[in-house]
């Protein structure tokens, strides 16, 4: 169209031509425009969307915290600071923007947007300004920021969000081809038409909101995986019953359950009172008396907040009580003896059984649990066998028996004054015999038993044998005491003796007492 001579009609053509090219170029710019303004507008409806599920997150999160402190307290903390690092440049950007709109007669007219020189005059002129250089510094310190956050956090889902941080928020410059590199904020904004440049701002504030969405929603699952893992598990032995005995087999289970030493319950309820569960987490430490013998119930409750909403969860289980030694069990194999003539008496129990019954020859309960009373004065034979039996909180029946040797009492000895003279004759004045009390006594016998003396034989020397009865001297053996003389033995014999409240059982013979008259 420039070359050789042209008709008027020529110059005319090509001017139209000319006309037409701009009129089309002005038109394509006016749509792009539109298209730009359209595009920031879908963007900001989907960061004010991203904006309402962080906050409904941060929600969720602080309920979280106030109901189990110790588990979701820290994960709040790194929420906040996510939040804080993504807030300030977020809202820096926001201020930029809302600057860059306050120019403009109508915020919506897109097509009038096409200027470059606000931005332009803000961020460079010929070098960068000092609020370019805020804006890249703005840039560095979220970047910054976020990266150590993210380098405080373990697992493969934080590291491909350090690398959508590295790639959508670098401030480096940029190869523009040729070996020319601009200014990252020259590149960006100088010559961009004013919607160009809000949209990519728009765009960069959704690239926060993802960023913040993409952390705190790894950072929880994180923690839910955590309390899911079977790291959290312990494995529980169950027992059929509390208590077993020896040839028994050991019945019973293995499941698993989860323990959580975060947790903490509002409140615990154990057969029917409040136990004080402050400052445990994880376990709730019983401590209450075992109660009496037998298979006991421990029933309840644990409560914990979930939500709006209380959480119960039963507790069931027993457990045996057994009585409680006080003593060793020694015992003499060659001991086990009961004696005729007394009530010898027994213990019969069975350990880990509350209730046991006992029968044998001259067997008779005493009372109480346990407690027995066995006289073997009829019973002819040397032995003598306890059979016992009780039965397990199971029901199963468990019986046992053992064998005693029967003895006879063993022989008393004449006492006079309450002395046997067992370590020679029993020295006294005659005035003291013709008072004294003829007794019989059986020494070191482990029965305290009474025996009542109804007669016994004196003789003095050179004198007959008086016969006397009762238990003193009577008329015939004082006269006869009256002859004796000092130094005189004398012999208190055959002495009579039975024991009380038992005058059927034949005594051995009494020892006799020997006194030595001193006047």
């Amino acid at each position: 169209m420039a070359g050789g001579k042209q008709t008027p009609r020529q110059k005319m053509i090509n001017l139209m031509y000319l006309v037409f090219i701009a009129m089309m170029a002005l038109n394509m710019s006016k749509e792009v425009l539109s298209a730009f303004g359209m595009i920031n507008e879908d963007l900001t409806e989907a960061n004010t969307n991203a904006e309402s599920r962080n906050q409904n997150f941060m929600a969720g999160l602080a309920a979280k915290a106030s109901e189990q402190p110790k588990v979701y307290k820290p994960l709040q903390e790194k929420a906040q600071e996510v939040q804080t690092i993504s807030s300030d440049l977020n809202n820096y950007i926001a201020g930029l923007k809302q600057g860059a709109l306050e120019t403009e007669d109508d915020p919506k007219d897109y097509e009038a947007m096409d200027k470059s020189s606000y931005f332009d005059e803000l961020f460079y002129q010929s070098k960068i300004t000092d609020e370019g250089q805020k804006f890249v510094n703005k840039m560095d310190t979220y970047r910054t920021e976020m990266l150590s956050l993210l380098g405080s956090l373990e697992g493969p889902q934080y590291r491909q969000i350090e690398k959508t941080v590295q790639d959508k928020f670098k401030t480096e410059k940029v190869d523009v081809g040729e070996g020319v590199k601009k200014e990252w904020i020259n590149y960006h904004f100088i010559g961009f038409p004013l919607i160009a440049s809000l949209t990519k701002m728009t765009q960069w504030q959704n690239n926060i909101k993802t960023v913040e969405n993409q952390l705190l929603s790894a950072m929880m699952q994180g923690e839910q995986t955590a309390q899911l893992s079977m790291s959290k598990y312990q494995a529980i032995v169950i027992p059929d019953k509390t208590a077993f005995f020896s040839g028994e087999n050991f019945k019973g289970k293995v499941v698993l359950g989860r323990f959580d030493d975060q947790l903490s319950f509002d409140k615990v309820m154990i057969n029917g009172e409040e136990m004080n569960n402050a400052g445990s987490t994880g376990t709730v430490e019983l401590d209450f008396p075992a109660g009496n013998v037998g298979e006991q119930n421990i029933e309840g409750e644990l409560q914990f907040k979930e939500g709006d909403s209380i959480v119960k969860i039963d507790v069931k289980t027993s457990y045996a009580v057994i009585p409680k030694p006080n003593a060793a069990v020694i015992s003499a194999d060659k001991m086990n003896v009961v004696y005729r003539g007394v009530d010898n008496p027994m213990t019969v129990s069975i350990p880990g059984v509350p209730s046991v019954s006992a029968n044998g020859p001259g067997l008779r309960s005493a009372g109480g649990a346990g407690k027995y009373v066995m006289n073997v004065t009829s019973v002819k034979a040397r032995e003598v066998s306890i059979n016992v039996s009780g039965k397990l909180p199971t029901g199963e029946t468990v019986s046992d028996s053992k064998k005693f040797r029967i003895k006879e009492i063993p022989r008393p000895v004449g006492t006079v004054r309450g002395e046997d003279g067992n370590g020679g004759p029993v020295r006294m004045q005659r005035n003291g015999l013709e008072i004294s009390t003829i007794s019989a006594e059986i020494p070191d016998f482990d029965f305290d038993l009474k025996l009542n003396v109804s007669g016994f034989k004196m003789q003095i020397p050179g004198q007959p044998i008086v016969q006397v009865n009762g238990q003193k001297l009577n008329g015939a053996a004082k006269r006869a005491l009256q002859g004796a003389k000092r130094g005189d033995i004398v012999q208190i014999f055959d002495i009579q003796a039975k024991i009380a409240g038992n005058s059927s059982y034949r005594l051995p013979a009494v020892s006799p007492v020997i006194v030595q008259l001193t006047n």
